[in-house]
């Protein structure tokens, strides 16, 4: 019996069948993992009136901030090192430690609609601190549509009996201001670490300098049932450590007023969230509010398409003797 020779057979990678992704598809990319974080923050506020204990938002600031912090350090075990011990203070109290207590001190003293609409003016603030501290002046187009998103988000929002609570008003402005500035730091100063480590540092410095101001104002619960802990757990895992992680990986890869038009999304999920699980009504004017936020948010990216440059990793300092 003849025999043929044994042939060898080349394995090729399956990475290498597959087709390199474009810049134009990283980019997409990178906004839908972006743009999860403000949608799952559109659900606070179903979460927080279905699932949470009344009237304890410093509360639900705290367990949303710490417990997630405490546990991305576990499963991270890194520690910020030589000036990130201070940036991740101020990152810290920026984003969650200031910024949770003014969020929640709003909600209780104007309605939704007003909040939003303050908020998505976020965009605007955005792109002036950028050409003040980055140097980066953004298209005009992409400011006519944050302009356009914040009208947009106002008719979908605001009623006519919306009152203006003017404590309210300067909490919700401050919140956001406070968020904007997080967002031009986090691009000016880049990252030592990844966005995970990042958001469990943030997310410790946060949640200890809420807790005693919580046990100072609120005290501890006397009960916690099984609903108010789904609601928690919701809002510490996905609300808070998947989302900032996701967040904060946004700033680090996409232009800052791309991440901060995303922001958008936020009343645009809470309005879908009403309709769907309090079985909320939208009106003609609504409507058209949210197409128009809509169509700001999709031209504001489009405009911003062209990927901007990745945030320069921060060299982490080494310890004095180590090459």
């Amino acid at each position: 019996m003849y025999l043929s020779p044994r042939r060898s057979v080349e394995v090729i990678p399956v990475t290498a069948l597959a087709a390199p992704r474009t810049p134009r598809a990283r980019y997409a990319s990178d906004l839908g993992l972006a743009a999860f974080a403000p949608a799952s923050w559109g659900t606070t506020y179903v979460v927080t009136t279905t699932l949470l204990p009344a009237d304890r938002p410093m509360l639900a600031a705290t367990l949303r901030a710490l417990p997630a912090g405490l546990v991305l350090l576990a499963v991270t075990r890194r520690l910020p090192r030589g000036d990130w011990w201070w940036k991740s203070v101020v990152l810290g109290m920026l984003n969650f430690g200031a910024f949770f207590p003014l969020i929640f001190f709003a909600a209780y003293r104007l309605p939704g609609g007003v909040a939003a609409t303050i908020g998505s003016v976020q965009p605007l603030v955005v792109a002036l601190l950028s050409l003040g501290m980055l140097r980066v002046r953004p298209a005009r187009a992409v400011l006519l549509s944050a302009l356009a998103g914040t009208g947009g988000v106002a008719l979908l929002t605001l009623t006519a009996d919306a009152r203006l609570d003017p404590l309210g008003i300067a909490a919700m402005l401050t919140a956001t201001s406070l968020m904007a500035v997080a967002i031009v730091l986090a691009k000016k100063w880049g990252r030592p670490e990844s966005p995970l480590v990042m958001t469990g540092w943030q997310l410790t410095v946060g949640g200890l300098a809420l807790l005693p101001l919580t046990l100072l104002t609120e005290g501890v619960p006397s009960s916690i049932t099984g609903e108010n802990v789904l609601g928690f757990t919701y809002l510490g895992i996905v609300g808070t450590a998947i989302a900032y992680a996701l967040w904060f990986r946004g700033i680090d890869r996409l232009a800052p007023t791309s991440v901060s038009l995303l922001g958008l999304t936020n009343p645009m999920v809470a309005t879908m969230a009403g309709l769907l699980i309090l079985g909320q009504t939208l009106t003609f004017w609504q409507v058209i509010g949210f197409t128009i936020a809509l169509g700001a948010l999709v031209a504001g990216q489009t405009f911003n398409r062209t990927p901007a440059p990745t945030a320069p990793v921060a060299p982490i300092p080494q310890p004095a003797g180590r090459a």
